[in-house]
């Protein structure tokens, strides 16, 4: 059996130490194990509605949000589960939210793709395509006009650069100098759409280039890769006050969300995206500079389990918000909250 060596500094062809290693892998299992648990409930009836999971995409979400700090703010897309988890958002409160429990992060009103909590600064979720992109550049420029020193990391499918909303925001952030960092999880298909069939410019960082912002391009399936672009991105943003664009080349292992039927791409392509999952890719390496071991992995993953099932207990024991709540925070005509 391999030994796990007492290391606490950067260990010979490695940039980190051991603790933080076992952190970004530890994270990727929590992502993983959650969203695998999220569709057998979805299968089961317990979590309705849309539903767009995470797996395969793992590394993008650790190794991008532990560049940033705490206080600095997130933007998601429909997908953000992962993003969620990471930047602070209980397990509990996010399998509450979906489902529908009004002890979840949106009281049970957003469900998956709505996810909130403006307590760790994870201001969506968004159902829109591309959505959050000129909110973030609202919420970096609330931050320049006040002089508050935080980054806003808004992250999109490239789907999402087909829209309007991108070419306004990556102009805006440009013009008026602000500090957004624009990461696009490049996964090949807008929904059932291959990118070269939507994008006459298959070069994303070429499109945001055009705006005259800074870019960067990684391999997205590689944790350490994403979290040095991510912490050269950041770094950037800080130093100068303007935006830099990341695109991380990653792949969703499963279909776009439960109503695909997944017919636009063939199961052999996906296999071979398998052979590089950010995982086992992640794990291999720390086995082999003997930073893990196999019964260290399996504990990890058993947390990571462990986790999830308390989840989904505060989930099942959660309430229904009563009826009449139906109207709070609603806004009438007239402007008045009920």
């Amino acid at each position: 059996m391999t030994r796990e060596i007492d290391q606490t500094g950067p260990a010979a062809g490695f940039p980190y130490d051991r603790d933080f290693a076992l952190t970004l892998l530890t994270d990727m299992l929590r992502i993983r194990r959650m969203e695998e648990k999220a569709a057998e409930l979805y299968g089961a009836g317990k979590i309705r509605g849309f539903l767009h999971l995470y797996v395969g995409e793992e590394a993008v979400a650790v190794g991008a949000l532990h560049a940033l700090d705490p206080a600095d703010t997130v933007v998601g897309t429909y997908r953000e589960h992962g993003h969620a988890l990471v930047h602070g958002l209980s397990m509990n409160a996010i399998m509450a939210e979906m489902f529908g429990k009004q002890e979840g992060c949106s009281r049970g009103r957003g469900g998956s793709m709505h996810l909130f909590d403006a307590a760790t600064r994870f201001y969506g979720g968004n159902a829109i395509v591309g959505g959050g992109l000129p909110l973030a550049v609202g919420l970096a420029l609330a931050d320049k006009m006040q002089q508050i020193p935080r980054v806003t990391a808004c992250f999109f499918g490239e789907g999402a650069m087909a829209e309007g909303a991108f070419h306004e925001s990556l102009n805006l952030a440009a013009l008026w100098r602000l500090p957004v960092l624009f990461c696009c999880e490049n996964n090949l298909y807008a929904m059932g759409t291959a990118l070269a069939r939507s994008e006459s410019q298959t070069d994303l960082c070429a499109k945001a280039a055009a705006f005259g912002v800074s870019t960067l391009r990684t391999d997205g399936m590689d944790v350490l890769a994403v979290h040095e672009t991510a912490r050269a991105g950041v770094a950037h943003v800080r130093s100068t006050g303007g935006p830099m664009f990341l695109e991380f080349q990653t792949y969703r292992f499963r279909a776009h969300s439960m109503f695909d039927p997944e017919l636009y791409r063939d199961k052999a392509e996906v296999e071979q995206w398998k052979e590089r999952g950010p995982i086992h890719t992640f794990s291999a390496r720390l086995k082999a500079l003997e930073l893990l071991t196999e019964d260290r992995f399996l504990e990890l993953d058993a947390q990571a389990m462990a986790e999830v099932d308390a989840a989904v207990a505060y989930a099942e024991a959660g309430t229904w918000e009563p009826e009449s709540d139906l109207l709070r925070d609603v806004t009438t005509p007239a402007g008045e909250a009920q």
